[in-house]
């Protein structure tokens, strides 16, 4: 079970304003309680249509729930990850690139798209993390390096997210 773990301390290279900045996961969960979701890569279908667009959407609501602030996290690089904030409009959920792998490696959540010409891409999962330590885990079923194209959204939701905040 991933809850009570620790995360990683982990480097994610971002680009920031045309520089390279290195930002810290231990940065970014210190003495915070924030939502970090992950998926399988920026610009595709139900990452662009429907996961991404939620979690934009329902951000003031998480706040209101005692949320700090809302991530995004992907394996892809910097350049890529800034592009599709862009492209999405988003103003209020952060995006981290996870370009090397890093973070989805340390959380278990690799897996392998070559049959797609993905590459190693993270699983699609969704946490509440508490300083540091994972709180509340969701992940979509069938995480599997077969080959298949299964890409669930049904635990991953901000829904889960509010429903189990607003029982705390």
């Amino acid at each position: 079970m991933i809850e009570g773990k620790k995360c990683s301390s982990v480097v994610l290279k971002t680009r920031k304003i045309g520089k390279w900045v290195d930002v810290s996961t231990d940065e970014i969960f210190k003495g915070k309680k924030v939502i970090l979701f992950s998926l399988p890569g920026a610009f595709t279908p139900t990452c662009s249509e429907k996961q991404l667009p939620d979690f934009e959407k329902n951000y003031d609501k998480f706040l209101s729930l005692g949320i700090n602030e809302v991530y995004c996290i992907s394996v892809n690089d910097g350049f890529v990850m800034n592009a599709w904030a862009d492209q999405q409009n988003l103003t209020k959920v952060k995006v981290l690139p996870d370009g090397n792998a890093d973070f989805t490696r340390s959380m278990g959540m690799l897996i392998d798209k070559k049959h797609l010409g993905f590459g190693l891409r993270s699983w699609r999962y969704c946490a509440i993390i508490n300083g540091g330590i994972v709180e509340k885990w969701w992940q979509e079923q069938g995480m599997n390096n077969d080959g298949s194209d299964h890409d669930p959204y049904v635990e991953t939701t901000p829904e889960n997210c509010i429903e189990y905040l607003s029982k705390k």
